[in-house]
């Protein structure tokens, strides 16, 4: 029985601490510097206990086996728990032939910013919207770019903003 709380403990950590990396790795990439910070020492924390556990029992293969596999369940659940809290902004690109339905309307209709500008493309002209949203709503805006135009041809990027007052302020004091 005592295997078996080991084999279940160790996958259960390593789940958590590759999970947490996961998170912290997107956190650093967004600027979240500290609590990215506080994420690392609890996932290096959780990491020595598995490794612990792990090295208690090096001659059973099933608690290397419960490693690997809480490190692979960790990085699933990592990317769905970053899914969730989808941190920061996203760039909604959409492009489409100049004589088909506009999507900005709509977008600024429900309260989002959309620019659009005009250019040409492989088969003719076309309109291009940009809209930055928080990564949260992207669902909502996909939802309804298909409303306004099902044809409409969409990419989206994770972005970050800057404070250009802030940054020159920092300069100025060096």
């Amino acid at each position: 029985m005592e295997l078996v709380f080991d084999l279940v403990l160790i996958f259960t950590l390593r789940l958590l601490d590759v999970g947490m990396s996961t998170v912290r790795i997107v956190l650093l990439g967004k600027g979240r510097k500290g609590t990215a910070t506080g994420l690392g020492f609890v996932e290096a924390l959780i990491w020595v206990i598995a490794v612990a556990r792990v090295l208690d029992g090096l001659d059973d293969p099933l608690r290397m086996i419960a490693f690997a596999g809480g490190f692979a369940a960790g990085t699933y659940f990592g990317a769905l728990v970053e899914e969730w809290i989808a941190i920061g902004q996203a760039m909604v690109r959409v492009v489409a032939p100049v004589e088909s339905n506009p999507v900005a309307p709509l977008l600024r209709e429900k309260d989002f910013g959309a620019t659009e500008i005009n250019g040409s493309g492989l088969d003719g002209d076309v309109r291009i919207t940009f809209c930055v949203i928080p990564r949260k709503r992207l669902g909502e805006v996909t939802h309804l770019i298909r409303e306004a135009n099902p044809a409409a041809y969409v990419t989206v990027d994770s972005t970050t903003s800057i404070d250009l007052h802030r940054r020159a302020e920092r300069l100025v004091r060096r």
